[in-house]
Order: C-alpha cells, then sequence, then structure tokens
C-alpha cells in the first residue's frame, strides 16, 4: 500500500499494536496523531497519566512511550513500509517525545518485521519461574537486541545479584511505609467484577499473579493489604535470573531510547519462549538507584530491571479504545 494511501482502518490497526506496550501501572501514557499528507505519526506523552509519587521525573513515563515507539516501528515493518523515526525533534516542545514517517517499500534487510507475532503474545507475568537456566546463546542475542537499540543489557553476576535482591528488599520497604506511594498505586488497580469489567487501563486483579508465599523473585504485589477472593498463594524462584537495562547517560532521549531497546529485548524474549516481569522498584528511589548499577560494567544509569525465566506467560491486561489514544488531522 502506497504510503500516501493509508486508509482509517489500516492507522487505527498500527496505533492498536502500538499500544500494546508495556507501561508502568498499564497507565498508557501516550496519545498518537496521525498526519497524512506526510504519513507521519507523533507520539505525544499523557502527562494527565503520569505517576509523580513513583515516577517524579517521568523517566518510566518514556519508557513506556519509547516501548510503543518501538512497536509502531515493528509493526509498520510487519506492513511493509520502511520507518524513519525521530525522538524530541522539537526542543520547544518537550512532550513531543517522537516521529515516524513511513517510506515505502520496505527492503529486504529489515530485521523488524519478524519481531511482529510477539506484539500481541508479550504479556508480563507475575507468576513463579521454573529454575531452569536460560541458555548463554538466548542471553547474548537478548544483550545484542538491545544494542541494536542503543542500549546495554547485562546479566549480574552472583554476588550483584545478592545486592540487587537486598535493593528491590529495601525499596519494597520503603513503598509499603509511604502512604503517598500506596494510595497511588491504588488508584492503577481494578480489584472486583465490576471494576475488572470496566477497565480499560491499570492492573486487573486476575493479572496480580499468586501472593507469594516464599522466594525471591522481585515481583510487585498490586493486592498491597486487600484481599482478593480466590487468590492462590505460591512459592517463587530463590534465584531468579534477573537482567539490567540501561544507558550511557540518563536524559529523556536515553530513557526513549531504552524504552525502544527494553521492549526489542521482551519482543524477542518471547519469541524465544520466555516469560518476563519488569521491575522499577530500587529505580524508584533515588538514594538506591545508583547502587542497582553493576560497577564492573561501562553501563552509565540502569533503567529497568527484567525477570526473565521459563514459566507461565501472564494474562492480557486492558487497553485503553484506539480512538481515545489517535487523532488524525
Amino acid at each position: 500500500m502506497s504510503v500516501h494511501a493509508l486508509d482509517t482502518q489500516t492507522v487505527t490497526a498500527l496505533v492498536e499494536d502500538a499500544t500494546a506496550a508495556p507501561s508502568m501501572y498499564n497507565a498508557q501514557p501516550w496519545i498518537f496523531h496521525f498526519f497524512p499528507a506526510y504519513a507521519t505519526f507523533h507520539l505525544r506523552s499523557d502527562l494527565e497519566r503520569a505517576i509523580p509519587r513513583a515516577d517524579p521525573a517521568h523517566r518510566a513515563l518514556h519508557l513506556g512511550c519509547g516501548a510503543a515507539l518501538f512497536n509502531l516501528r515493528v509493526a509498520a515493518a510487519r506492513g511493509g513500509w520502511e520507518t524513519v523515526t525521530e525522538v524530541l525533534p522539537d526542543p520547544a516542545d518537550p512532550q513531543l517525545l517522537g516521529t515516524v514517517r513511513l517510506t515505502s517499500p520496505a527492503t529486504d534487510e529489515n530485521d523488524l518485521a519478524p519481531l511482529y507475532p510477539a506484539i500481541h503474545r508479550r504479556h508480563t507475568s507475575r507468576h513463579p519461574f521454573t529454575d531452569e537456566e536460560i541458555p548463554q546463546a538466548i542471553k547474548d542475542a537478548l544483550s545484542a537486541a538491545a544494542l541494536l537499540e542503543g542500549a546495554r543489557l547485562i546479566f549480574p553476576d552472583i554476588w550483584h545479584m545478592e545486592t540487587l535482591l537486598g535493593l528491590i528488599h529495601d525499596a519494597e520497604g520503603h513503598d509499603a511505609m509511604d502512604p503517598a506511594a500506596s494510595e497511588e498505586l491504588r488508584r492503577w488497580t481494578r480489584i472486583g467484577t465490576d471494576a475488572v469489567a470496566t477497565a480499560t487501563d491499570g492492573i486487573p486483579d486476575y493479572a496480580f499473579g499468586p501472593s507469594k508465599r516464599g522466594g525471591r523473585a522481585p515481583v510487585r504485589d498490586f493486592a498491597g493489604r486487600h484481599p482478593v477472593p480466590g487468590r492462590e498463594a505460591a512459592r517463587f524462584e530463590n534465584a531468579p535470573q534477573l537482567a539490567l537495562l540501561g544507558t550511557a547517560e540518563d536524559r529523556p532521549r536515553d530513557w526513549l531510547q531504552a524504552g525502544q531497546a527494553m521492549e526489542r529485548v521482551l519482543l524477542q524474549a518471547t519469541l524465544d519462549g520466555l516469560a518476563n516481569s519488569l521491575t522499577s522498584h530500587a529505580l524508584e528511589w533515588p538514594e538506591l538507584r545508583w547502587a542497582v548499577r553493576d560497577p564492573h560494567t561501562a553501563m552509565g544509569f540502569v533503567q529497568i530491571v527484567l525477570r526473565l525465566g521459563y514459566g507461565p506467560s501472564g494474562p492480557g491486561t486492558p487497553r485503553r479504545p484506539v480512538h481515545e489514544v489517535l487523532d488524525i488531522e
């Protein structure tokens, strides 16, 4: 299809694919504008969906929008288009996070289209994973995927893993003692039949996963102190397989870069048969975040911690209707 003949149905489908991306608390803090005359999408941040207590600088917001930007690139490649992507194109308009211009046709060298089947299969799993180790070849391929987007993905050694788990535990304790953090978390949870049935964002109770009866896997418990009828308890892995994704610098441009790298890694991991979840617990507290980085690597700033492994994939979570997040100019 010519880029000058994109119909509303095609544009809507591309944005629907883009918005399958993960975002903190499933807040979905994005707005898309499509300009047919230029075959160009604009991605803007939706600051009404910011999470000020846990994400005061909007770093996580940029990560989520970066992930949506990457999904749009993948969906466009699958549709047969090349893309020209620019992040933060207008210094005077910081809410304009990125633009994606479609050109055609795509070349045979485009490496994004094979990732497309994972877009709607990728879901956060808050279930226990097995103790089966991820093969080194898969780890290497995931690290290479991050590099393609200008970020680094490392798997910390045992020593740093213990430090990391301790920092996450400390962050959980900070959250438990912070009424503002608890209230913010409650804003984005959907508990009960009526709330779940009408949800278009947030974390529904069916996606909480079991409560933790043991183990050290860093899985945020969205139920908090509120019991969820029928929710089971389970023992999680004692030696979770975590990876750190980070960048050399720590500016909004780097956050968007990290978000694209994160989604590329998650899509590849999904195709490789891995379940995944994300944790930013220790990154939400400035006094803990610096210690999360591995001092033996060149990674300057950790942007997200990934938990990977073999286990059940998580359920899909609600998404806002496309007409709420897309304007066609």
